[in-house]
């Protein structure tokens, strides 16, 4: 599998991630080891997780994994912290929390260290410079080998990397950006995107199959055994079952027609290869499926296919993201 940089970093990972959302709770140990054994088999090094995926579980499988079945050196692990199970309270950007939760993320994974470290989303109560300051004694201490962010509007991410540069002391920048972006959800394009493209920082594009919903398997209903027709995640796939993302299925399912490929791997190579995307983070229910998109190695989509699945798909952008002379 094609290797790319990190946004402006050494670090290389596989231009597709595999992600453990469902991994200690949907995904037993048997099903995730076949997982990975099928992606670093390919070629995959970029392996995706969070402190709070299965309450924890989903690190700690992943750590069992790499003791016995897949040598720690040929992974590229990037795990999150900053979500809390709290009511009152989703996230903690702290100093306090974030350092305490990469040691246990350490100790769940059985490593010393994790490729790249990620604030899961930006806390508004806590000072972002303190939340920053944890991410550099991370990277300084040798816990984390790089830094990035999950779920950041543009100013908050503009934000963020200005304070790093502006700060006497702090070495740590920022080497990525983890957001939700398929042709079904293009609002990064509005402002991340650009501000991750300018500050050098490569994007990790989540639920790129548009919660599954771009693979066509809900253009003629729910299937009993898709994330839809769990009672948990049914909430999750719903906001993009209207009939305009009905509408960019469609075309996507042409397009896949006249390629003589699938729908998967029309709207997977699609969002991968788009300016300023690294990699995207791939969840796989089974090996088959998780076989079935990194298959999309070999497809490149031709010029006019791209352009007419923008097209369909484009969001709308008016002021103040165009420019206002134009208007």
């Amino acid at each position: 599998m094609e290797q790319r940089h990190l946004g402006r970093t050494g670090l290389r990972v596989s231009r597709i991630g595999l992600g453990t959302l469902t991994w200690g709770r949907d995904t037993d140990e048997h099903d995730a080891a076949e997982q990975l054994k099928t992606f670093w088999e390919a070629g995959g090094t970029l392996v995706d997780t969070a402190d709070v995926y299965g309450g924890g579980e989903a690190e700690y499988l992943l750590g069992r994994l790499t003791e016995g079945l897949v040598p720690r050196r040929d992974l590229v692990i990037a795990t999150k912290a900053g979500s809390v199970a709290d009511p009152y309270r989703r996230f903690n950007g702290s100093r306090g929390h974030l350092l305490a939760a990469l040691d246990a993320s350490l100790e769940r994974l059985g490593t010393d260290y994790v490729d790249l470290w990620q604030i899961h989303a930006f806390d508004p109560v806590t000072p972002l410079e303190e939340t920053l300051q944890a991410v550099d004694l991370a990277v300084s201490t040798g816990r984390a080998r790089y830094a990035g962010v999950s779920n950041f509007c543009g100013w908050q991410l503009a934000k963020a990397a200005t304070w790093q540069l502006a700060s006497p002391g702090v070495r740590t920048r920022l080497a990525s950006t983890q957001m939700e972006y398929s042709l079904l959800q293009r609002g990064v394009e509005r402002e991340v995107l650009p501000a991750a493209l300018d500050l050098g920082m490569g994007l990790l594009p989540s639920s790129p199959l548009g919660r599954g919903v771009l693979t066509g398997k809900y253009r003629t209903g729910t299937p009993a055994d898709s994330r839809g027709a769990s009672e948990l995640l049914a909430p999750f796939v719903e906001p993009y079952l209207d009939d305009p993302a009905g509408r960019i299925v469609d075309a996507v399912a042409t397009a896949a027609d006249g390629l003589a490929t699938t729908a998967l791997q029309v709207a997977l190579a699609w969002v991968r290869d788009r300016p300023g995307v690294v990699a995207p983070i791939v969840g796989a229910r089974n090996a088959q499926q998780l076989t079935a998109a990194l298959s999309v190695e070999a497809l490149s989509l031709p010029d006019e296919i791209c352009q007419a699945l923008d097209d369909v798909s484009a969001p709308v952008h008016r002021y103040p993201d165009q420019d206002w002379s134009t208007l």
